[in-house]
C-alpha cells in the first residue's frame, strides 16, 4: 500500500511532523519489505548485473549489527501473497510496467532501480543466520504490522506512507531519517543510539484544523492509494476546487484534500459531500468501495505475537481457504514463498523482470517446465480425486495465469499444470513423503540423474542440478566461458570457509587467499562501469530463473536438498567480468592452479555439469566459414553428446582450455 505524493509532502513540513528520537532499548517492528528494497537501492550496490549478493548481505548485516549495538529488538515482517480480493491487481500490473522500464533503462546503460531476482531469498538468509526474528504475513502485511506495533507499544520502521495513517501509539520513523550508518552515545555514557525521526500523527492532525484522525482513512483512499485509483474521483476533485500549489500535482492534491476534510467532524459527513458531487448513478457503486478500503486502516484481526511466542498464528482469511495446516506454518516462517500462496490461492503469478535482453522472449521461459510441477504438485482438488487419479482432469482446472514481461510490457499468459502420476498423493501429505520419494521429484523435475551428483559437495547439490537443467534447455544460449564463469563464482564460498578459518598458517590456506584475492580482484566494480553485454545478461538471467524456481521447488517439497548459501553462490559483478576475460585468457587452469584444492572442486562441479550441455558447447571458435564448416561436419560425425565429450576431453582433460587454445590444438589435429 502507500499514498501517492503523501510521503514526500509530509517530509516538506518535516520539523512540524516529524519528531526527533533517539533510538536505543526498545522493541522495533520492521516493515521487511521496504527495509530490503532500501537497502538494495541506497547503498551503492551494482543493479546491472542481476546481483552481488554477497556485498548486498554485508549491509543488512551492517544494518542489524548497528541495532544490536543500540540494544534495539528487530522483528520483521514481511509481505505474504497479493491480498485475496485482488483488489491490487492494477496497481501490480502497473508496477510491473515501470520495472520493466527500469530494467530496459540498466541493460542500456542507464539509471533505475530493480532488485536482482533473489534478494528477498537472500534477505531471509541473512535473518536466519543473524538470528533476527522475522514473519510472513498471508497477504500484505501493514495492518498486521500496526496491530503488533500497538499491542507492545513500540516504534514501526518502514517507508510506506500508509503508516501516516494508521494511529500508531509509539509513531513511525522513516526509513529516510533512520541514521543506522551514524550511532551516536549518550553524552557521558557508553550507550549508542540511533538518531531518527517519528512522525506525529497528533502534529499533523494539529496542523490542519485539530483534523479528526478518523478523516485519514477516507483521506488516503480519495488521494488514491494502491486500493482505489477511480477515475470518477477526479471529478469530485475537480468540483471542490482545490488550491493550486507550485509543487505539483500530486502535492496540491494531498495539500487541498487536507485542508478540505479538516472542515468535516466526521468520515460520515465527509462521504456523504464526496458523494453528492458525483452522477447519481454512480453514488453506491462508490461508497462501497470506498467505505471497503477505508477498512484496509483498521486493526487486524491476526496477532502476530503469538507467532513470535507460541511459533504460530492464526489468521482467518488462510483457514478459511482449507489450506493444509504445514503449508500455512511454512508460509508463516517464510519456508515457502508468495510465489506459491498466489499460485495457489489465485491461480496467477507475477515473473518479475530482471536486467535482460528486451529483444529476446522473457528469462522465465527457460524455467516455464519446474512451475508446471509446481502447479501439479499445488493443485489439491478432493472433489476431483477420481479425475487426477486417472489424469483425466478438466483443463480448466490446470490452467495457471502467469504475468510476464512481452518485449516492454506484460501480459497475462496462460499455463497448463503438469499432471503427475497417479500415485502422487494430494497437497495436504506432500511434506509425508519418504526423503528419497521427494528426492527423486526434484531431480526428475530438473531431469539430472542423482548419480551425477554423487561426486558434489552437499551445498552445492541444487545448484549443479539446476545448472544442469539450464544447460539442457533450447531456450539457453551459453557458451563454455558462461558455465566456467558459473562454476568459478560457486568457488568463492569454500575459498571463503578456508581463508577465514582459525589456526595456523598452512599451504592450503596460503594458495585458498590467493585465489580467493584474485577473484575478488576480478569483480572489483569499474566506475563507470562498461555497458551491459546482453547476450551475457540474459543467458544469468534464465540461470537465476532456474535457480530460483528451483528453490521453490525444493522448499514445496520440503528441501530433499540442502537450500544453498546465496549469498556466496553468484555475484553478478563476478560472472560478468569473468566472461569478458576468460575468452581472452589461456585457460582457467592457470588461475585455479593457486589452488589445488579448489582446482579438484572445479574438475568435480565441470564434470557433473558437462554431461548434460550440448555437444556444441565444447567445440572450437571458428574465424572463417571454411571453419564453420569444418566443425559442423565434426559435429555430425560425432554421433552423440558423449561423443563430443570424448573428443573434448581428448584435447583437455580437465575441460579448462579457452576457445582459442582449442583452435590452436584443432588446427593440428586430424580434423585439419
Amino acid at each position: 500500500m502507500g499514498i501517492r505524493g503523501l510521503m514526500s509532502f509530509v517530509e516538506d513540513y518535516s520539523n512540524e511532523f516529524f519528531v526527533d528520537l533517539k533510538l536505543r532499548n526498545t522493541k522495533l517492528i520492521i516493515d521487511g519489505y521496504s527495509l530490503f528494497h532500501r537497502l538494495c537501492f541506497n547503498s551503492d550496490l551494482e543493479l546491472r548485473y542481476g546481483g552481488d549478493y554477497d556485498l548486498f548481505a554485508d549491509v543488512v548485516q551492517k544494518f542489524f549489527e548497528s541495532l544490536f549495538a543500540c540494544h534495539i529488538c528487530p522483528y520483521v515482517v514481511l509481505d505474504g501473497g497479493c491480498d485475496i480480493s485482488d483488489k491490487k491487481l492494477t496497481t501490480l500490473k502497473d508496477r510491473a510496467k515501470e520495472k520493466i522500464q527500469a530494467a530496459r533503462s540498466l541493460s542500456l546503460g542507464g539509471g533505475g532501480n530493480v532488485c536482482p531476482l533473489l534478494i528477498r531469498e537472500v534477505f531471509i538468509q541473512v535473518l536466519i543466520r543473524l538470528e533476527v526474528c522475522f514473519v510472513q504475513s498471508f497477504s500484505e502485511a501493514d495492518r498486521d504490522i500496526m496491530t503488533l506495533a500497538n499491542h507492545w507499544n513500540c516504534p514501526v520502521l518502514s517507508s510506506d506512507s500508509d503508516f501516516c495513517i494508521f494511529d500508531l501509539r509509539s509513531g513511525f520513523c522513516s526509513l529516510n531519517s533512520f541514521q543506522w550508518r551514524n550511532l551516536n552515545t549518550i553524552k557521558d555514557t557508553q550507550d549508542y543510539y540511533i538518531p531518527a525521526r517519528s512522525f506525529s500523527l497528533d502534529a499533523f492532525c494539529h496542523y490542519f484544523n485539530n483534523m479528526n484522525k478518523a478523516l485519514l482513512p477516507l483521506f488516503a483512499v480519495l488521494c488514491g492509494n494502491d486500493h482505489v485509483n477511480l477515475p470518477i474521483m477526479d471529478t469530485f476533485i475537480s468540483k471542490v476546487r482545490l488550491p493550486l500549489s507550485s509543487k505539483g500535482r500530486r502535492y496540491h492534491r494531498v495539500l487541498g484534500l487536507l485542508n478540505w476534510l479538516s472542515h468535516f467532524d466526521d468520515p460520515t459527513e465527509a462521504l456523504d459531500n464526496v458523494l453528492k458531487s458525483l452522477p447519481k448513478k454512480s453514488r453506491e457503486n462508490v461508497k462501497e468501495l470506498l467505505c471497503c478500503s477505508m477498512e484496509e486502516y483498521q486493526q487486524s484481526q491476526v496477532k502476530l505475537q503469538d507467532f513470535f511466542q507460541y511459533g504460530s498464528y492464526v489468521c482467518t482469511d488462510a483457514s478459511d481457504l482449507g489450506l493444509p495446516e504445514w503449508v500455512l506454518g511454512a508460509l508463516a516462517k517464510g519456508q515457502l514463498p508468495p510465489f506459491i500462496s498466489d499460485a495457489l490461492v489465485l491461480r496467477r503469478t507475477f515473473l518479475h523482470t530482471q536486467v535482460e535482453n528486451m529483444q529476446r522472449p522473457n528469462a522465465h521461459r527457460i524455467s516455464q517446465p519446474i512451475r508446471q510441477i509446481i502447479y501439479g504438485l499445488l493443485l489439491n482438488a478432493p472433489s476431483h480425486a477420481e479425475d487426477i487419479a486417472q489424469n483425466t482432469l478438466p483443463s480448466q482446472l490446470l490452467a495457471f495465469n502467469e504475468v510476464e514481461r512481452i518485449d516492454t510490457n506484460i501480459k497475462t499468459s496462460t499455463v497448463y499444470a503438469k499432471q503427475l502420476l497417479k500415485d502422487q498423493c494430494d497437497l495436504s501429505k506432500l511434506a509425508e513423503l519418504p526423503l528419497a520419494r521427494r528426492q527423486m521429484l526434484l531431480l526428475e523435475a530438473l531431469k539430472v540423474k542423482q548419480v551425477v551428483l554423487e561426486s558434489i559437495p552437499t551445498f552445492l547439490k541444487l545448484p549443479i542440478a539446476v545448472t544442469c537443467y539450464w544447460l539442457q534447455s533450447t531456450e539457453a544460449k551459453a557458451k563454455l566461458h558462461h558455465l566456467q564463469a558459473l562454476l568459478l563464482g560457486m568457488l568463492r564460498e569454500p575459498l571463503h570457509a578456508v581463508v577465514n578459518s582459525p589456526g595456523t598458517e598452512d599451504p592450503q590456506r596460503g594458495g585458498a587467499k590467493m585465489l580467493y584475492e584474485e577473484l575478488c580482484q576480478v569483480k572489483a566494480p569499474m566506475r563507470p562501469g562498461p555497458r551491459v553485454d546482453l547476450d551475457t545478461a540474459h543467458v544469468f538471467c534464465q540461470w537465476q530463473s532456474c535457480l530460483q524456481m528451483g528453490l521453490y521447488l525444493n522448499q514445496l517439497l520440503s528441501t530433499p536438498l540442502p537450500e544453498p548459501n546465496l549469498t556466496w553462490l553468484y555475484n553478478g559483478s563476478l560472472v560478468h567480468r569473468l566472461c569478458q576475460q576468460l575468452p581472452a585468457s589461456s585457460s582457467v587452469e592457470s588461475l585455479l592452479s593457486l589452488c589445488p584444492e579448489a582446482k579438484q572442486l572445479y574438475e568435480h562441479l565441470f564434470n557433473a555439469t558437462k554431461s548434460y550441455a550440448p555437444a556444441e558447447m565444447f567445440l572450437p571458435k571458428t574465424k572463417s566459414k571454411s571453419k564453420k564448416k569444418r566443425q559442423k561436419k565434426k559435429v555430425a560425425s560425432l554421433g552423440t553428446t558423449a561423443d563430443a565429450k570424448h573428443w573434448y576431453d581428448r584435447s583437455n582433460r580437465f575441460g579448462l582450455l579457452m576457445p582459442e587454445s582449442l583452435e590452436e590444438h584443432v588446427e593440428n589435429s586430424e580434423l585439419e
